[in-house]
Order: C-alpha cells, then sequence, then structure tokens
C-alpha cells in the first residue's frame, strides 16, 4: 500500500465533540466504513485494513464522515463503544485535563458498561437492579447535602455534591434520560 493513497481520520466522540484518536484510511476502509456503520481504518504497522474493535470490542459507529476543505482529511463523528486507545484509554489524547462533560461522559460509559456486563460486586449494578434502592440513596445524598450545606463545611458539600450527582445520574440513566437533555432543559430556561 502506498503512501500516497492513505487519507488521515481524525475520530471524534459524537456524544461530547471529544477527540479520540487519529488513524489512516484508504479507499477500500472508507468503503466497508460506509458499508457496515464502523470504522475501518488501514494499519500502517500489520499492512492491512482492521475494523476498529474488532479484537477489543471498542467498536466505533459512524454517525458523520465529513471532509476538511482541501478534501486531505477526514473527521469521523462515532459513538465509541469503550475505550478508543490501544493503551485502554477513553482517548489516544488522554493527557488532556478533564473538564465536567469529560467526567459525564466517562461515567456515563461506565453505566452502560455494567448493564452491558452485570458485575456483583458493583455499587453502580446493585443500583441499576434495585429502584427502590436507588431512589432512597437518592434522597439520603440529598439530605447530606442539605446537612452539609447547614453547616457551612465547604469540603462536605463538595463531597456530598458528588455523592448525590453520581446518584442523580445513575437514576436518569436507569430511566434513559441523557445529560445532555438535562441540559437542553436548563438551556432552554435561561433568559
Amino acid at each position: 500500500m502506498s503512501e500516497e493513497k492513505l487519507i488521515p481520520v481524525i475520530a471524534q466522540d459524537i456524544r461530547n465533540n471529544n477527540v479520540l484518536m487519529f488513524a489512516y484510511a484508504n479507499d477500500e476502509s472508507l468503503e466497508l466504513t460506509k458499508k457496515t456503520g464502523f470504522m475501518h481504518y488501514w494499519s500502517r504497522s500489520r499492512n492491512k485494513i482492521w475494523k476498529k474493535g474488532e479484537t477489543s470490542g471498542h467498536y466505533q459507529k459512524v454517525y458523520e464522515l465529513l471532509y476538511d476543505c482541501d478534501r486531505d482529511t477526514i473527521l469521523a463523528r462515532v459513538e465509541q463503544e469503550g475505550c478508543a486507545c490501544h493503551t485502554g484509554s477513553y482517548s489516544c489524547f488522554s493527557d488532556a485535563p478533564l473538564g465536567q462533560e469529560d467526567i459525564i461522559s466517562q461515567l456515563w460509559r461506565v453505566f452502560e458498561d455494567r448493564k452491558s456486563n452485570p458485575d456483583e460486586k458493583s455499587y453502580t449494578c446493585k443500583l441499576l437492579r434495585d429502584e427502590n434502592k436507588m431512589l432512597k440513596k437518592l434522597a439520603e445524598e440529598s439530605a447530606e447535602v442539605i446537612m452539609a450545606a447547614k453547616e457551612e463545611d465547604r469540603a462536605q458539600i463538595v463531597y456530598e455534591t458528588g455523592d448525590l450527582l453520581y446518584h442523580l445520574m445513575v437514576m436518569l440513566f436507569s430511566k434513559d434520560i441523557t445529560m445532555d437533555e438535562v441540559f437542553s432543559e436548563l438551556q432552554r430556561r435561561r433568559k
């Protein structure tokens, strides 16, 4: 395979716009991508086409393939299943600082993984299996935030708010409500 026939591809998570990875494609891998709906790349080290996730199970479902203005680079907007990087990181660019949206996306992926791969030891799985326990914990965590606020204990407010947000997100996930829907509602209310 000649280098001139390869086109650079930047994979971007459609859920949060994070850059996941950089790879190369050729005409055949792009045709397979379009035909199957899952990203296929050209491996320069193995000198062959590979379907992202074929060995790891961390597939990339394609939503859009966009050429840049010179038509010499592709932006692949994908839904990433699991991690994108061969090191086990969510992104090949994981050294970048994490923002609020990143941690929300990471937690959401954990919830998705726990739903697909239940683990008896997982606290998240226990909550997802038992709605009464999940809602009780949500009420408890709300009360603990209120008590910390009454005591004006800044560190405890932050800690308890983390617990409350986690339990709230588990409940939303269990009801198939995304954080994007919540953010859209907040945006709608903004005057």
